[in-house]
């Protein structure tokens, strides 16, 4: 009887030991609203992506550090998978890696340097939203993974456009506020739709395709007191480019302005209308509990018809430090149909949204 309670003791001592040196955490989010879009009913839907993730780091001692994080989406208005139950289970990362004094390097999925910076550049934080822009005009409707399976509305990078797979990525240690950001993919086919190249010379892809050169990304920061900013560049698997600058300035405590301007070039598939430009101007005012929301933003692709033209208004009302209440407004015009260059069959949107966020 006394072994068995000296053995459950060291055994409580032992375990005690290693949760010391281990830590594990369940974070997520739940963000549920109603929304409207010109032409579509009432809809219960979502502002920010709804998240379940797992990640957690291991003391290796001389100040290495094993990490991992894991990362699913999903609906909060039907329990289901994010845009579809054939999505993979971990669609919003799944990584692990080392870190240590040289930086932290990781491998497996996960958003590439540039897509993970450009959103902090907008009034809306990077949110997959209609009010917001990073979806479409600050990244000039970039796409990281046009060769990846398609989700979503089914058009080439729809709900999937800014994590690419079995990559490997780096972050270098902040020196005086500066940090260099990198990722590189091998070119193994994912399960990706057929891409027709438009225009004389262009390369098309069939289904499944591997990609033609290795997708890359870099993108230097820098952060310190009140300015922030970003130079980056990325290269997709089908050989488009892009090269973002960006920049935000916290002009007092409650106001912060922010910029962000981004080229992309798709000569290689697209010879007709191969440059497409975006650009954002925003800002943020927090009034007490609240924050007002504004931006204005253009995107512009070659030989259309029109450049397409966002305007929007938002405000979050924060309950408490994990929970917000939120409404949107905006205004679309001009949207382009990024095949034939001409207005898009709906070629003005006004969206609306009212929900709540809470964040574990």
């Amino acid at each position: 009887m006394k072994k068995s309670l000296l053995a459950v003791a060291l055994l409580g001592a032992f375990a005690g030991v290693a949760h010391a040196q281990t830590s594990v955490q369940i974070y997520g989010n739940i963000d549920v609203g109603v929304n409207k879009s010109s032409g579509q009913t009432l809809n219960i839907g979502k502002r920010a992506a709804n998240t379940l993730g797992f990640k957690g780091t291991e003391d290796l001692g001389n100040g290495l550090k094993a990490l991992f994080q894991i990362e699913m989406r999903y609906e909060p208005d039907t329990g289901t998978t994010e845009n579809g139950n054939n999505r993979p289970l971990f669609q919003g990362q799944s990584r692990v890696g080392l870190q240590g004094d040289f930086g932290m390097v990781r491998l497996g999925r996960g958003l590439t340097p540039y897509q993970e910076i450009v959103g902090s550049f907008e009034p809306w934080h990077g949110l997959p939203n209609q009010a917001g822009f990073y979806t479409d005009i600050s990244v000039a409707g970039f796409v990281s993974a046009p060769l990846d399976a398609r989700y979503g509305n089914g058009t080439p990078g729809s709900a999937n456009q800014n994590r690419i797979s079995n990559a490997i990525f780096y972050n270098s240690p902040v020196a005086g506020g500066f940090q260099v950001n990198a990722s590189w993919a091998s070119k193994e086919a994912n399960g990706g739709a057929a891409i027709t190249g438009q225009g004389a010379g262009a390369a098309s892809y069939a289904a499944n395709s591997q990609a033609s050169v290795n997708p890359f990304s870099v993108a230097g920061t820098y952060n310190n007191g009140p300015a922030a900013a970003m130079l980056a560049y990325e290269r997709n698997g089908v050989e488009s480019k892009i090269w973002s600058g960006a920049a935000s300035y916290a002009v007092t405590d409650q106001l912060k302005l922010m910029a962000t301007y981004s080229k992309q070039n798709q000569e290689h598939i697209n010879t007709i209308r191969p440059d497409t430009k975006g650009w954002v101007l925003g800002a943020t005012y927090a009034v007490g509990q609240g924050k007002i929301l504004a931006g204005y933003g253009q995107k512009d692709q070659d030989n259309s018809v029109a450049k397409t033209k966002q305007m929007s208004l938002g405000y979050e009302y924060s309950l408490s430090k994990r929970t917000y209440l939120y409404i949107d407004a905006s205004r679309k015009k001009d949207i382009i149909n990024p095949v034939t260059g001409g207005l898009a069959g709906v070629p003005t949107v006004n969206y609306y949204d009212v929900g709540i966020n809470h964040s574990f």
